[in-house]
């Protein structure tokens, strides 16, 4: 072999060790500053609002992701502008996140949403509030949006009955959500809650969804044992279907609008209001509470019963008597009248 062949393949022996030496210190580079790992043992989250800015970010990811180096963040950085965009939400930084994909997902805005709990609650005003310890939002701003009676009736709904929009359950909701963005969504779940099974079931008892979620917020108020539930549904309905007033207790304290009072007495049965169930036959004009999905289904799929008189019991363990007798009934409402008295309670 002639000794400029053996140069040659020599170049190219020792070429190839630089080259490949060079490639490996640039994927070690890439892997060290890019693809390095967070370093945090656990999932966090970063919020980004509009007060931000890139020195704000910065030390938010460094706090909660723990990483070796902000080098990599840093050249990103400069080569996409990204402080010159930032995009306020709130991203996930789990525990093997790199630092490239979570750049990626901040400069493109890929939030992780937020699991918004929405209970059954008293009031509109009250679920507002809980709402919006979810999400960026202000409950005040939900609340106004509420409050709008032409933007209300667009949804279907009448101040009355707008407690019967929201459907408790858990709900994934990005957290730079808006008021308009949220009732929205709310509606749409509604929507797919009330679907045709649901609103043929209203139909045969002749009832509107309004209706069904008017009684299951009485149905709620009455008790916190579901499956006493579908009883008391059927009590109430033998009630309307025979013409007889509901005389709900919970409709009563709801019309004087203190939800303190623990015993209803004579005197409070004579406030003149349209949900005093004393007073008026029927349903009143909308329910008294968010009705939960237990509620509605109780009275979409009520027990077979007879009864129209219910009681709590006197040990206060929050079952009831039931019976279609008005004579037993009294004896009952007699026994938890004494209880209440032992206990001081007037």
């Amino acid at each position: 072999m002639s000794k400029f062949i053996k140069r040659h393949k020599k170049k190219i022996i020792i070429t190839s060790i630089i080259l490949f030496s060079l490639l490996g210190v640039l994927i070690a580079f890439y892997y060290s500053v890019f693809g390095c790992v967070l370093t945090n043992t656990k999932v966090e989250y970063l919020y980004i609002d509009n007060d931000d800015n890139i020195d704000s970010v910065r030390t938010k990811i460094e706090l909660l992701g723990k990483p070796t180096s902000m080098l990599g963040f840093n050249i990103m950085n400069d080569f996409t502008n990204y402080d010159k965009s930032i995009k306020i939400g709130r991203y996930k930084i789990s525990d093997n996140i790199t630092m490239l994909s979570l750049f990626r997902n901040l400069r493109n805005g890929q939030q992780t949403p937020v699991s918004v709990v929405i209970p059954s609650v008293r009031t509109v005003d009250e679920e507002c509030d809980r709402i919006a310890k979810f999400l960026m939002l202000k409950s005040d701003d939900i609340k106004s949006l509420l409050n709008d009676n032409s933007y209300i009736k667009k949804l279907g709904f009448t101040k009355e009955t707008l407690p019967s929009l929201f459907i408790p359950n858990t709900y994934e909701i990005y957290w730079t959500t808006n008021p308009t963005q949220l009732i929205e969504r709310l509606k749409k779940e509604y929507d797919i809650f009330w679907n045709d099974d649901r609103i043929s079931q209203a139909k045969e008892l002749g009832l509107t969804p309004n209706e069904v979620a008017t009684l299951a917020s009485i149905v709620d108020s009455e008790t916190a044992r579901n499956q006493d539930k579908p009883i008391i549904a059927r009590l109430y309905l033998n009630r309307i279907n025979k013409k007889m007033k509901l005389a709900s207790d919970p409709t009563v304290v709801f019309a004087l609008g203190d939800f303190t009072l623990r015993r209803v007495l004579r005197k409070h049965l004579e406030i003149d209001s349209p949900y005093n169930t004393y007073k008026y036959e029927g349903l009143p004009p909308g329910p008294i509470r968010i009705p939960s999905i237990a509620g509605i289904d109780a009275v979409l799929n009520p027990d077979n019963n007879d009864y129209l008189f219910m009681c709590a019991k006197e040990d206060f363990s929050g079952e009831h008597y039931y019976t279609s007798s008005a004579e037993e009934h009294a004896k009952n409402a007699q026994k938890y009248s004494n209880a209440l008295n032992r206990r001081g309670i007037k």
